[in-house]
């Protein structure tokens, strides 16, 4: 999962130095990854109360 995270998200090399650096490019994929998923979340929300204040007044008019 991490390899396809990396790859995705641009972070195929890891340019940090020493053991740590393995651990923390793990993590900064893993929160690239979550943040793509609380943007999907967010747009799928958007486009929900969009559409409920859209067709709401619609409604209402007839």
């Amino acid at each position: 999962m991490i390899g396809h995270i990396k790859n995705e998200h641009r972070m195929g090399r890891n340019y940090l130095a020493h053991a740590q650096s393995d651990a923390i490019n793990a993590i900064l994929a893993a929160a690239g990854y979550n943040f793509s998923l609380l943007l999907k979340w967010l747009k799928d929300l958007l486009s929900l109360l969009i559409t409920a204040l859209y067709i709401r007044p619609m409604q209402l008019a007839a």
